[in-house]
């Protein structure tokens, strides 16, 4: 791949469903291409295909949107090398860009304006064996770490870890509810059980347009 291209599968413009920053208006960059296959997927259809774009158009349909918040997203983004220069040239026109990563490849990389938002794969997600627990020690006060939670195994699994890595010390963290498999007050009652010092919440884009590619 040219140094100046990436693969991607969809550029679109919507709400954010996730996040601290979930509601807010965001352009999200959808690169194509994953090393993980988590049995919750609900972007299989960017593992394989897309289209080569070069940086300079994937950032002229950035700036013909009005929102000056920008999330890359997956797929793993940081599986193309070629996401750093985007990354860096998003920020140095000042957007606010978050970046959606599962947390296998190294993050150190990755432009300090940069928001990481780093799912941390638990045990029924079937790949718990990629997570790359240097990852952790690397993250930003603003940084924001996720676990999506299919069930009990998963959400004590997930407490044990908060408490090894002083997760919540360090930065903000989410759980959520992994859609159609767990009910959502079910997880939020046990947070509230435990004191747990984290942030529930749920996709909201789901809720409004389900699994509607390009939403």
């Amino acid at each position: 791949m040219n140094m100046n291209t990436l693969r991607v599968t969809e550029i679109f413009y919507s709400i954010q469903g996730e996040s601290t920053k979930t509601g807010l208006p965001t352009v999200f960059i959808r690169l194509t291409g994953c090393p993980l296959r988590c049995i919750y997927c609900d972007t299989e259809y960017a593992f394989t295909g897309g289209e080569n774009l070069k940086i300079s158009e994937i950032i002229q349909t950035v700036k013909s949107s009005s929102s000056q918040h920008v999330c890359i997203t997956g797929g793993e983004p940081l599986a193309q090398p070629n996401v750093h220069i985007l990354m860096n040239e998003l920020a140095q026109l000042d957007y606010a860009i978050s970046l959606e990563t599962s947390g296998y490849i190294d993050v150190s990389n990755v432009n300090s304006k940069v928001k990481i938002i780093m799912d941390i794969k638990t045990p029924e997600s079937k790949e718990v064996d990629k997570n790359n627990w240097e990852n952790i020690n690397l993250l930003k006060n603003e940084d924001e770490v996720k676990f999506v939670i299919c069930n009990r195994n998963d959400y004590e699994w997930s407490k044990e870890i908060m408490e090894k890595y002083m997760i919540y010390e360090q930065c903000n963290v989410l759980m959520s509810p992994v859609a159609d498999l767990m009910e959502p007050r079910t997880l939020a009652e046990w947070i509230l059980e435990d004191s747990l010092p984290v942030r529930f919440q749920i996709q909201l884009h789901k809720i409004l347009w389900h699994n509607q590619p390009g939403k």
